[in-house]
């Protein structure tokens, strides 16, 4: 896949609309993507170990970096857990590889989604977003028929946006397809 695709395509189409549209004095107003965050809870985690690994390996293959476990921080009785249990996993995504991974989500990932119209548009008010995806067969590298059980994911896009305005225009431009009214 051609890394610096949506990177050039920032440099030279994305940052120029954005400062024409905010009227910024300088170009480092400019929002830009910082990081890719992906993240897998799992719950069922307790009772197996081996989901832990299982879903290590799918997020290393999705994303082209290694995932880490996640670990409980305190004991909580009605769950069965335990301190420093494994119970999730996540992938940091930073410059080419996060342009690479975005890329691959919205030209190949979303459009597999069943019945797709479109993400919502709800911000964290810092111009961050958190995308939410319940299957983590809609990406090429997830061999079906070796999927144990269906997972989702949180997938966080953090930018640089002071506003949830800013934000949402810089992954529009990006590609992500947002439904047509903000904030539903």
């Amino acid at each position: 896949m051609n890394t610096t695709g949506l990177k050039n395509d920032y440099k030279e189409r994305i940052a120029p609309a954005l400062m024409k549209k905010f009227n910024y004095s300088s170009p480092m107003q400019i929002p830009e993507l910082k990081k890719i965050v992906v993240n897998q809870g799992l719950g069922a985690a307790t009772q197996d170990k081996k989901i832990v690994d299982v879903a290590i390996t799918e997020l290393t293959a999705i994303t082209g970096q290694k995932a880490v476990a996640t670990i409980s921080r305190k004991d909580v009785a009605n769950f069965k857990l335990r301190k420093k249990m494994p119970i999730g996993a996540r992938v940091t995504l930073r410059r080419d590889k996060m342009y690479e991974f975005l890329e691959k989500l919205v030209r190949i990932a979303l459009p597999r989604i069943r019945d797709f119209k479109g993400i919502g548009g709800k911000f964290d008010g810092r111009g961050n977003y958190t995308l939410g995806i319940e299957e983590q067969i809609i990406f090429p590298e997830i061999n079906i028929d070796s999927v144990e059980r269906i997972q989702g994911m949180n997938i966080t896009f953090v930018t640089s946006a002071p506003t949830d305005e800013e934000g949402y225009e810089l992954l529009k431009e990006f590609g992500l397809p947002f439904k047509d009214a903000k904030n539903n």
